[in-house]
């Protein structure tokens, strides 16, 4: 018999989830069970995930840097690249944080839910209120130092300090590629291997995603059976793909503007890799696809598709930098945490760099989101709240990814005058 595909194993999790969740909660009894004997495997899913966070972060960013070879190639095709890169996920960021604000899912969470899970993770505000007093009183220029460690070890330890892993990670990329390629050599293999085994682990974590699903579900149930928690996530899903929407409304723009090619021929171009995309919810798997469909319908040279793709597949990830932005904000919603306009500011960094060293492999943006939570101060309890649909809107965003890999390649080409006359 064919093994069913992960996403139908979490889909089936989620169900029995609910349903188990449900059924307990006609019982006086079922809450505590949940809590003893269920969601304890719905948290060491949740830790295994924040466990790889780190490894990930040092295996894929310092891969994809020393994959440039030599620094040169951060001129011209590099630096557009990478700018481009930046600058489509700072606006995807930016799209989600406003489409959080507007629709606020998390405020359809009535007050008396709200309150419980408050009450419930109580140690997590106070430690976020002594976080802010903090922030009070450092200086201005305080978070621009925060960024650099004294003691990468040290840094490494926390997940609060991951901006200073992702400062290290670019920093010593980099040093890798000012150096004679042969005395780089070992280190380069060295990381290569080592992201190979961690995107691996993250491989094995996934596989017990549905047990995870169904562990979160029946505790989140259980715990906050009120219907309007259900209604929050609704809303939560929709502005995710509204955000998403935008966006693609956005390449398409973009393509059509600076490239003078017409929105069909783009989708018909990119269609085949979008579906496989959101079939293996990797951009990594679907590169292959992406660079044919790129190379030999879209019309762009293979010296600038065979760069750019790649790359963007390590630091370009549009679709889940904006589903961080509106996770972040929808779970500090539901705990009834106002964010202010400078912790905001913080999702948009954090989010952005963050997506530099997301793996392109399902599940993956769940592990990120860990770091923009600790980096705002939002209890990542809250993931229990949005992993149940966390599935289907990573194929959605995987879509994202790749269209806006696709979309910058095309771009890049036009400037060098290595597109294909239609």
């Amino acid at each position: 018999m064919r093994k069913l595909a992960l996403y139908w194993q979490i889909l089936i999790g989620m169900i029995l989830g609910v349903a188990l969740g449900l059924t307990l909660s006609q019982f006086s009894w079922g809450s505590a069970f949940v809590q003893d004997w269920i969601k304890p495997f719905g948290n060491i899913f949740i830790n295994s995930l924040k466990l790889i966070a780190i490894p990930l972060i040092l295996g894929s960013l310092i891969k994809g840097v020393s994959d440039l070879k030599d620094i040169s190639q951060l001129s011209s095709i590099g630096l557009k690249t990478i700018s481009l890169y930046i600058l489509t996920t700072f606006i995807a960021v930016s799209v989600g944080l406003t489409i959080v604000n507007v629709i606020s899912p998390g405020k359809h969470i009535a007050e008396e839910t709200r309150i419980e899970l408050t009450l419930r993770y109580a140690s997590d505000a106070a430690q976020k209120q002594a976080d802010a007093q903090i922030q009070r009183e450092t200086g201005p220029l305080e978070a621009l130092e925060n960024i650099v460690p004294d003691n990468i070890f040290g840094a490494a330890t926390d997940n609060t300090n991951m901006l200073q892993v992702i400062f290290f990670s670019l920093f010593f990329g980099i040093g890798m590629i000012l150096i004679p390629e042969k005395q780089a050599k070992p280190v380069k293999k060295f990381f290569d291997s080592f992201n190979h085994i961690i995107l691996k682990m993250i491989d094995i974590i996934m596989m017990a995603a549905p047990f995870g699903v169904f562990a979160l579900l029946t505790a989140l149930v259980t715990e906050a059976p009120s219907g309007d928690l259900f209604v929050a996530l609704g809303m939560y899903a929709f502005s995710v793909l509204l955000g998403l929407g935008i966006m693609l409304g956005l390449y398409i723009l973009a393509v059509w503007l600076i490239t003078k090619r017409s929105p069909s021929f783009f989708i018909k171009g990119i269609a085949p890799a979008q579906l496989l995309g959101f079939s293996t919810s990797s951009s990594a798997a679907t590169l292959p696809v992406t660079m044919e469909r790129v190379e030999e319908h879209l019309g762009v040279h293979e010296n600038v598709s065979s760069f750019v793709l790649p790359i963007g597949a390590t630091i370009n990830m549009d679709g889940t930098s904006l589903y961080q932005a509106v996770a972040a904000v929808f779970i500090a919603q539901a705990f009834g945490i106002d964010l202010s306009f400078a912790a905001q500011l913080g999702i948009i960094v954090t989010a952005t760099l963050a997506s530099i060293g997301s793996a392109a492999i399902p599940g993956a943006g769940m592990v990120m989101l860990v770091i923009v939570l600790a980096q705002a101060g939002i209890p990542e309890a809250g993931l229990a709240l949005i992993f149940a649909i966390d599935r289907p809107l990573d194929m959605c965003r995987t879509v994202i990814n790749l269209t806006g890999d696709a979309a910058v390649s095309m771009i890049v080409a036009k400037s060098e005058g290595k597109l294909d006359e239609q």
